[in-house]
Order: C-alpha cells, then sequence, then structure tokens
C-alpha cells in the first residue's frame, strides 16, 4: 500500500547553513503527526516546504505517491494554520471561513452551507457576522482553523498555533483540535516548541534538533525510551548523573556510581569502551526518596522544594553537586517535614534508567 505522505531526504540550504537535512518521514493518512523542537530545529522549515512556501535544496514530498514539489503553494489544496490568525480584518467572520471556498469556485448556495458546517465544527454557531477584532484570540483561532478546513483538504499544517494564547485557553484549544481531527479525520501536521502540547495532541511525535530528526515516536516511546540524550532532555524532566562503564553487551550496560553502588543491565544509547565515562538518565518521579539511610541509595542534600499543586519537586545534590530532582506526590509521607539542608537518600530501579555515552 502506498504511504499517503512522505517526506524523502527533504534537505534545505541558506548559503553555507543547512536548516533542514535529509529528514525522512511517512505519514499515515489520518495520522496526527507532530513536529518538535527548539527554535532553530528545523521543524517550521520542513514544515513551509510542504505548504509551497520554501523551496528544498534537494529531496522530494510524494503525496498519495505523486510528488507535490513543482505544485504551487496554492493549489496544492493544502490547509494552513499560522501562529497569527491572519484573518481579513475587513471580512466578517462568514465571509473569512467563506474566502477559500470563493476562489475555488463554489456556488452561493455550497458556501453558506459549508460555512455553517464549519462554524459549528469550531463551536461558533451565530458568529458569522462578527468582526475578527470582536472576538478573542482562542476565537480567532478557531475561526482561522475552520477557514482552513473549509474547503476540506487533505492535509492540515499548523505552526504553533496556539502559541499567543494562555495557558487555559491553550489547553481548551488543544481539547478543540483534538476533538476537530478525530470529528474530520484529515491529516494533520503540526509545528510546536511545547513537550506537553506535541503529548496532548499528537498520535506520533517528531524530535527535531539542528535540522535533523532524531527521534519518531509516540509520545510514550519518546518519553519511556529516548533514543538520545536530546529526546531524553527535551521529551519531559530529565536528571543526568555521570558514572562509569563497567561493561556493556548487545546494547545494555552495567555502570559504577561510586562508593560501590553498581547498576546493571541498564538500556545503553552510543558506544562507549569499558571504563570510560557516561551519563545514567532518570526520571523525576521514577526516583524514590527516604530521610533514612539506605543501602544502595544516593547520598544527597535537599536544596529546595517547590510546591506544584498535585505534586511536589525536592531540588538536591548528591555528594560530586550533581543536581537530582525528585518528584514526590502531594501528601506523600516522604516529604513530611522536609527541610532545605536536610540529609536524604535516592533509590531507583534499573529498568528505570538510560545510559547514554557522554
Amino acid at each position: 500500500m502506498t504511504p499517503f505522505l512522505e517526506i524523502c531526504n527533504i534537505r534545505k540550504e541558506y548559503g553555507p547553513v543547512v536548516a533542514v537535512h535529509d529528514v525522512r518521514l511517512t505519514v499515515g493518512r489520518g495520522e496526527f503527526m507532530t513536529f518538535l523542537g527548539p527554535s532553530g530545529s528545523g521543524k517550521s522549515t520542513t514544515l513551509y516546504i510542504l505548504a509551497g512556501f520554501e523551496r528544498p535544496t534537494g529531496g522530494d514530498i510524494l503525496l498519495e505517491g505523486r510528488t507535490i514539489l513543482d505544485t504551487p503553494s496554492h493549489r496544492r489544496n493544502i490547509g494552513m494554520v499560522f501562529q497569527r490568525y491572519t484573518l481579513f480584518p475587513h471580512l466578517s467572520v462568514g465571509e473569512n471561513v467563506a474566502f477559500p471556498l470563493k476562489v475555488r469556485g463554489w456556488s452561493k448556495a455550497d458556501i453558506t452551507g459549508q460555512v455553517r458546517r464549519m462554524l459549528s465544527l469550531v463551536r461558533l454557531e451565530g458568529f458569522e457576522d462578527r468582526s475578527p477584532a470582536q472576538m478573542s484570540g482562542g476565537q480567532q483561532q478557531r475561526v482561522a482553523l475552520a477557514r482552513a478546513l473549509a474547503y476540506d483538504p487533505p492535509v492540515l499544517l499548523m505552526d504553533e498555533p496556539l502559541s499567543a494564547l494562555d495557558k487555559k485557553l491553550r489547553e481548551e484549544i488543544q481539547h478543540e483540535i483534538r476533538r476537530i481531527h478525530q470529528q474530520t479525520e484529515v491529516t494533520i501536521l503540526y509545528v510546536t516548541h511545547d513537550q506537553e502540547e506535541a503529548l496532548r495532541l499528537s498520535d506520533r511525535i517528531a524530535v527535531f534538533s539542528r535540522g535533523v530528526i532524531d527521534q519518531i515516536g509516540t509520545g510514550e516511546e519518546l518519553y519511556s525510551n529516548p533514543a538520545t540524550r536530546f529526546v531524553a532532555e527535551f521529551v519531559g524532566d530529565s536528571d543526568f548523573i555521570a558514572c562509569r562503564l563497567l561493561a556493556s553487551r548487545n546494547g545494555r550496560a552495567d555502570v559504577s556510581l561510586g562508593n560501590d553502588l553498581t547498576v546493571s543491565d541498564v538500556p545503553l544509547h552510543g558506544t562507549a569502551g569499558e571504563r570510560a565515562g557516561v551519563e545514567l538518565m532518570l526520571r523525576p518521579e521514577r526516583i524514590s526518596l527516604s530521610r533514612e539511610k539506605k543501602e544502595r541509595a544516593l547520598a544527597a542534600t535537599v536544596e529546595d522544594i517547590t510546591f506544584l499543586g498535585n505534586n511536589i519537586l525536592v531540588a538536591t545534590r548528591i555528594a560530586d553537586r550533581t543536581p537530582v530532582s525528585v518528584r514526590v506526590p502531594f501528601g506523600h509521607e516522604a516529604v513530611s517535614g522536609i527541610e532545605r539542608g536536610m540529609p536524604v537518600w535516592l533509590s531507583f530501579e534499573a529498568g528505570a534508567a538510560h545510559v547514554f555515552a557522554a
């Protein structure tokens, strides 16, 4: 079966700067794929090449097996939603949604019906005659989404559409986008630098770093099994502790954390010679904290305690001054009476750790 959308070794150069380096990706019909990464990682450039706003230096993009690179952006029939709503201020909400339909020669009756359906889809029934200036940021973004979906595009591209909204409104619109995706089954490629947003929305996530894709997977796969140190840092919170490689075999490692504390059979990412310096990665919520001294635990000192609602973040430092954060559920006995400067012991299961070549 032919893949629905294929990005084939796309490359983009701006003079000596390589913004996108041989990006390869296959997207299924109806999939919600998110491009996640920091500013300058190449995610938006890749999206703009898909939209036809940028011409790649090399590679190809296939939609249902056919290249779209020679098709002008306005003829690709791809929907686009930007960070700024890009609504026409002199047109009403209904006229904004109708605009791409008029350009495509739809009849007046068909336009009227489709505008009504699209505004119902984004839950803005009765707003046809409003001016964009009379609407909130969240409402304007819904109008932009309705306009992008009005002509039933096979692919919808969204470039950080919620970054200008406050947290509560952003979460509300995220829920609406997910609902609309499930209802319409349109294929969505979504760009964001917000890991939580990516985890909330996506079927799969492509993590971009320095113009390449480091890893592609579901949010759970990226969080539980990061392929690179960058993915481990960027998706979720993480602690890194310097250690020494004792032995490695078949992608697994035994490491020493000093003071006769060893951890065995941990997933190893990258290559490193025996006795080499490596780093042990742990998630803060997978570390247990105790006020009583324990065998096979790291001695640490509490530096700060932050209340975060449903959990408490305890910042500690171990003996070599490495910072280690521990996330404990609110009300857990481990943090009862805990104070800054207090000695604690940190322990974890080997299955919760990963080792990365330094």
